[in-house]
Parts: structure tokens; C-alpha cells; sequence
């Protein structure tokens, strides 16, 4: 028997995949099924960008490519940065990856060294940690409240600054709860690293996916001296429905892209040169797509929450970006659903998807007990049908 190393058995699953995968196993066998636990946009990618590959895919783009991305992609990247966020970076300081995932996990090996800290507010995405733990780094997990809108306070974020800190990751618009920090909620924040020489990786995945006359902050723009602090890490899936494409990206100073750089140059060598050029017309070509799909997404949040509220006993902050709601289900602890005695978030979704075919993410995934996370990526007659099955089954 081969033995599993000790990384590979400290790595914990990811939560988000692991419900999906229950859910589509409950559909295999006929059931009908909500699905609202993994955070895909439900859209096909817009035409203009599918158009863009195949026609690259047919002049013969399907070589490699340099490691950190095609030079005229790297330079795209820049124009969006300038365009979207008043933000001057040059093409020498952006990597393209495999998707913002591969983005984070780089930026923390490029940076992080064994026994370093990195502040981490919960709830998180459920990888953060994971990624972290990683490298041999310690994430050092820091618990906001509903009350607070889960948002991380100057006076928390000073209070778990120490010595061996290395990085603060924040998460704007967040994957959990749809919460998006205020430009003036930010700066504060900044204001408290600015003394340290901590680095600032700002996970800005969900950017474009605001509502409310929200407006986005790019964390590298609140002040001139942190450009040369700051990782910012952001991605396709999300905002032009390209989840399987794979395509995400960093900007950071030069010697950390080109650190990252040379990791992924042995980890994965380049990112796939079609959906280099899918991301290039992406970004360089019509958004009104993206205003479309944020559009409905707004559309969709006002009816979940509606819907919800109706519900006696589950609560939650209402989001203004991504397409998540956070909700509180303590009210049904220690109570018997069926064969099941629920006790925690967890046994709370299990109940859910095996007795109301309504599959949530439990809130511990996120580092939040008593909550669960449900994904509004759909459309709002699967929604509503979801909505409904749930409240028959709180409601006994």
C-alpha cells in the first residue's frame, strides 16, 4: 500500500464541491433536486467571447504560451485595471493562471514561509485556509458577526497583528456572504497595516457583481505606498460566466510575479492559450454582458430575500454583490427533522438534501457555524420551487 503523505491527508476536501457532488449523485437516481451549493454562474459565456476562441483555436493558438500569459493578454489586463479601477499597473506585473484559485495558491507560496501567519476574516471561501495551511503557514482566523455585516473591524485586525504576521487576505465583494466593504470600511483597515510590513492579498473575484450603487474598491488603490504591498487576485468565472475556462489572474510587484511565475512554471507551465484569447475578448470587447447577468443576479437576490424572510426563523445581513446569501439556521438546532437530529450546520444541509432535495453549503465549510450559504445562480422558477421545498420542511 502506497502511504498518503501528511500534506495530502491534511488537506480537507472542498466543502462547496463535495455538496454538489452529493446533490448530482440524489439527481442521478431520478430525485428532483435544488441545487444551490456551488457558486457557477448558470449562463453559457457570451457569444463574442466563445466566437473569439474558436477563431484562435482555427489560426493555430494551441501551442504554449510564455508561463505568465500571452504579452498582448497581460496588457488587457492593465487597460481593464485602468479603465475600471483608475489603477496604472504595467504587463511585467500581471501573471494569467489557471484560474484565481491557482492566482491565491502561488501568491501564498511566493510569499509565505513556514510557520508564517496569515489573518484570515470568517467567514471565508472555503479554500483559503487549506491554501494557506499549504505552504506551512498558520492561518490565524479571525470571527466577525452578522451584527457587523461579517465584516472585520480596525480594531480585530490590529488585535491579531503579530510579529510572525505575513499577510492580510480580505475577500470584497465575499464568497461567503455577498458582503461588500465600503471604499471608507477599507481604508480604515489600511490604515492599520500601513505601519506593518504585512502584505495585503485582496481576493476581487466578484468585482463586477454589485447591486445597490455599489461600488467595487480595488484594495491597491487606497493609497500610493500600498501598490507595492498589495497581491490583488480576480478571475473570469464569475463576471463573464467563464468557470470551466479557467482564467484567473494576479498583480503584484514585479519580483512577486516573477516568483509565482517560476512556481507555476513547475506546477502547470502555461495557462490554456484558447481561453487566453477567450479572456482577451473578454475583457477588450462589449461588457454589456456582464451588466445583463448583473442585472438578473440583482433580480434574483431581491427575490431570495424576499423569500426567505418569510421563513420564521432564518436571518441574514442582505448581500450587495456576488450571488450569495448567508443565512442563519441556528433556529433549527437541536431539533428532529425526520430520522435526523440536527445539531449543527452540517447536519442541518444533510437533512436538508436528503429530506427537502434542497442542497446548501453548511456555514462550518466557511469557518461559521450556525449558518448556511445558498447560491443564487439559478433561475427564479428553480429558485422559488427551492424556496418553497425549504419552508415545507421547516414547517413540518
Amino acid at each position: 500500500m502506497i502511504p498518503i503523505s501528511r500534506l495530502a491527508a491534511s488537506v480537507k476536501p472542498s466543502a462547496t464541491l463535495a455538496a454538489g457532488a452529493k446533490a448530482k449523485a440524489l439527481k442521478s437516481s431520478g430525485v428532483k433536486v435544488y441545487d444551490f451549493a456551488l457558486g457557477e454562474p448558470d449562463f453559457d459565456t457570451p457569444l463574442h467571447i466563445q466566437k473569439a476562441a474558436a477563431e484562435a483555436a482555427s489560426r493555430g493558438e494551441t501551442h504554449y504560451t510564455p508561463v505568465n500569459g500571452i504579452p498582448e493578454l497581460k496588457t488587457a489586463i492593465c487597460q481593464w485595471y485602468s479603465q475600471y479601477h483608475g489603477f496604472t499597473c504595467k504587463p511585467e506585473q500581471v501573471i494569467v493562471s489557471n484560474g484565481a484559485k491557482q492566482s491565491i495558491h502561488n501568491a501564498l507560496a511566493a510569499v509565505c514561509d513556514p510557520g508564517d501567519e496569515v489573518i484570515i476574516p470568517t467567514p471565508y471561501w472555503v479554500s483559503y485556509s487549506d491554501l494557506v495551511s499549504m505552504t506551512g503557514a498558520i492561518p490565524k482566523l479571525v470571527t466577525t458577526t452578522a451584527e457587523a455585516s461579517f465584516k472585520i473591524t480596525p480594531a480585530q485586525l490590529k488585535e491579531a497583528l503579530s510579529p510572525k504576521t505575513k499577510i492580510f487576505m480580505i475577500n470584497s465583494p465575499c464568497n461567503p456572504t455577498g458582503i461588500t466593504y465600503t471604499r471608507e470600511e477599507l481604508a480604515a483597515l489600511a490604515e492599520v497595516l500601513l505601519p506593518t510590513n504585512v502584505t495585503i492579498l485582496s481576493d476581487e473575484i466578484y468585482e463586477q457583481l454589485t447591486y445597490d450603487g455599489v461600488n467595487p474598491t480595488c484594495f491597491a488603490t487606497l493609497k500610493p505606498e500600498l501598490q507595492d504591498r498589495t497581491i490583488t487576485v480576480s478571475g473570469a468565472s464569475k463576471s463573464y460566466a467563464m468557470t470551466g475556462w479557467r482564467m484567473g489572474w494576479a498583480v503584484a510587484p514585479k519580483h512577486v510575479v516573477d516568483a509565482m511565475g517560476t512556481i507555476q512554471g513547475q506546477e502547470t507551465s502555461c495557462p490554456s492559450s484558447i481561453s487566453q484569447h477567450a479572456l482577451l475578448a473578454a475583457l477588450s470587447g462589449p461588457q454589456d454582458c456582464v451588466a445583463q447577468m448583473r442585472e438578473e443576479f440583482r433580480k434574483r437576490r431581491d427575490f431570495v430575500c424576499e423569500k426567505l424572510a418569510e421563513i420564521a426563523g432564518i436571518t441574514f445581513p442582505k448581500p450587495n454583490g456576488a450571488f450569495y446569501v448567508f443565512f442563519n439556521v441556528q433556529a433549527f438546532f437541536n431539533r428532529q427533522f425526520g430520522n435526523t437530529f440536527v445539531t449543527d450546520s452540517l447536519s442541518f444541509c444533510n437533512a436538508c438534501l436528503e429530506q427537502a432535495h434542497v442542497s446548501l453549503v453548511a456555514g462550518s465549510a466557511f469557518g461559521q457555524e450556525g449558518y448556511a450559504r445558498m447560491s443564487y445562480a439559478s433561475s427564479i422558477e428553480e429558485l422559488a420551487g427551492g424556496i418553497a421545498a425549504l419552508k415545507k420542511w421547516l414547517q413540518g
